[in-house]
């Protein structure tokens, strides 16, 4: 199968150049996609946006039972002719999006094609592709969580693991500022009289590096600091720009109470200091329920299928902190995405497609 198999309608949506701030392009890729859909007798709803993409839902007949959400991004990080070609050979695709994520997206339009071609109709199966998961999904979130309670079951078809995992767990991550105000004065005449604000902001910065617990996979990295005006001025503001990452709710509430003290506690007498930002999406945490599912899938596909956890996080996220039964991972297994390296096996692009349409088929037969 793999030499009949014709990736030209995967080429079609990769050759267009869908970088999360190109809003003609990602557009253009949510209007094939559109065509493609419909095509199945899918109903297309279409969440316009001025600045970015537009979201696009869409939304199969209905009938009594379970009902599942297909979740994907229309959205690549390659800028305009950064890396925009595609290409073949016996065992790999390689261009722009073939594994993150046009190609997992296109895995699940082909098994919807093939559900579609053996039943004449899909029930209770619809589709989500957003227009920013590549820049944190900011202005989709609120879209994706509210769709959230429509359904039982949600999967995602960012790429697989190497050995075909599918995955149960991802990290919560959340993105902070601390802008601290100090007093600049004359750093030769006047030093005394000066507030340092970056030197405050070494001393919030160090705090909030010792956060970090590696055994339970919590990391806090001050990625970027900014203050001062130059060599002979006492610095009179600075800003902290910081990540954090974490598996546990238990874990987000320690660290989340640590930010206000670190922030309230000045290291540096008379530095004021303001935190900002907030978690942006929230952890997906492996649950029974989640694996119980997984055995179904199991059961339906008729192999073992490996679970894995993973730092990064997606819109799978959003899901799961919503009681969504979630798996990720459901793409086809890659390397080299968010590079001019990104490539996705062929082999796992057909079974992906095999373990969708086996688990779309028992689900529109029951």
């Amino acid at each position: 199968m793999l030499n009949s198999y014709n990736f030209s309608q995967l080429r079609k949506i990769v050759d267009i150049n869908s970088y999360t701030k190109n809003k003609i392009g990602v557009d253009r890729n949510g209007e094939v996609f559109t065509s493609w859909m419909e095509a199945i007798g899918y109903e297309s709803i279409l969440y316009e946006r001025e600045e970015i993409g537009n979201h696009l839902l869409f939304k199969s007949s209905k009938k009594e039972g379970k009902k599942i959400l297909l979740l994907g991004h229309l959205d690549t990080v390659f800028s305009p002719f950064s890396f925009e070609s595609f290409s073949e050979d016996d065992e790999w695709i390689y261009g722009p999006g073939v594994c993150d994520m046009k190609g997992g997206n296109m895995v699940a339009l082909e098994a919807l094609r093939n559900v579609y071609n053996n039943f004449g109709e899909i029930k209770n199966i619809d589709l989500l592709l957003v227009s920013d998961e590549e820049t944190g999904s900011d202005d989709s979130k609120t879209l994706t969580l509210s769709l959230a309670k429509e359904y039982d079951y949600c999967l995602v078809y960012e790429a697989a693991g190497k050995n075909g995992e599918v995955v149960t767990s991802r990290k919560g991550v959340g993105t902070f500022f601390i802008d601290i105000k100090g007093k600049a004065t004359h750093a030769g005449n006047e030093y005394e009289k000066g507030i340092d604000a970056n030197l405050e902001a070494a001393y919030k910065s160090i705090a909030l590096t010792k956060l970090t617990n590696l055994e339970k996979e919590t990391t806090v990295n001050v990625g970027k600091i900014e203050g001062g005006i130059g060599a002979n001025t006492i610095s009179p503001s600075a800003k902290l720009t910081f990540e954090f990452r974490y598996t546990s709710i238990d874990e987000k509430i320690r660290v989340l109470k640590e930010f206000e003290r670190i922030n309230q506690n000045s290291y540096v007498d008379g530095t004021k200091a303001t935190l900002s930002g907030g978690i942006q999406r929230d952890v997906m945490q492996e649950n029974d329920k989640q694996l119980e599912f997984l055995k179904e899938i199991e059961e339906i596909y008729g192999e073992s299928i490996l679970k894995e956890k993973r730092g990064g996080v997606s819109d799978a996220n959003h899901m799961a902190s919503e009681g969504v039964i979630t798996l990720d991972g459901f793409g086809p297994f890659g390397d080299g995405d968010h590079t001019t390296n990104e490539r996705a096996n062929k082999k796992s692009y057909l079974d992906r497609i095999e373990l969708s349409t086996k688990i779309f088929t028992y689900f529109m037969s029951n």
